[in-house]
């Protein structure tokens, strides 16, 4: 009984954990290490023109936006009345479903200093982490691929068991 509880108190924190972010609110947290040394025209290219620009002493701030609406559809109730053997009955339907509509937006400020992106921070009045990145996500999306791979510990980790297995 008492591994029950814990294994279900293990999935319950998995299934949160999991509704705490997304793939592209990962993507987007990513850039804001992975686009750092990008030439400027490489930013102009991928992201196209910012929104807003400015320059103060020699360094330059590229502000790019993004807003959407998300809708979702609750659920409808469908139902009818009528019937028996002393009048004409009637079906019919009426939708009692609920619709939530909500905002989300993105501001992305990239510093460049010497044509080079030395910093990206994003802003957003949207409620939720995820949903905040999840909207910058669709700035830096063209850019992402245009970034060098770099090997990660795991790459490095077995490409090394491997040359000592041989």
């Amino acid at each position: 009984m008492r591994y029950r509880s814990l294994a279900l108190a293990a999935v319950g924190l998995l299934a949160v954990a999991g509704c705490a972010t997304s793939p592209d609110a990962d993507q987007a947290a990513l850039a804001q290490r992975a686009l750092v040394g990008m030439p400027k025209q490489t930013l102009l290219s991928c992201a196209g023109v910012p929104t807003r620009q400015t320059s103060v002493d020699n360094v330059e701030y590229f502000t790019y936006s993004s807003d959407s609406l998300q809708t979702r559809m609750g659920p409808s109730y469908w139902g009818g009345f009528g019937g028996g053997p002393w009048h004409r009955g009637y079906w019919g339907g009426a939708d009692w479903g609920s619709t939530e509509v909500s905002a989300r937006n993105c501001n992305a400020t990239f510093t460049l200093k010497n044509g080079v992106v030395q910093q990206l921070v994003y802003g957003s009045s949207t409620d939720s982490p995820a949903g905040r990145l999840s909207q910058c996500y669709a700035i830096v999306q063209n850019c992402l691929p245009l970034v060098p791979q770099q090997p990660g510990p795991a790459a490095s980790a077995a490409g090394g068991a491997g040359s000592r297995a041989r």
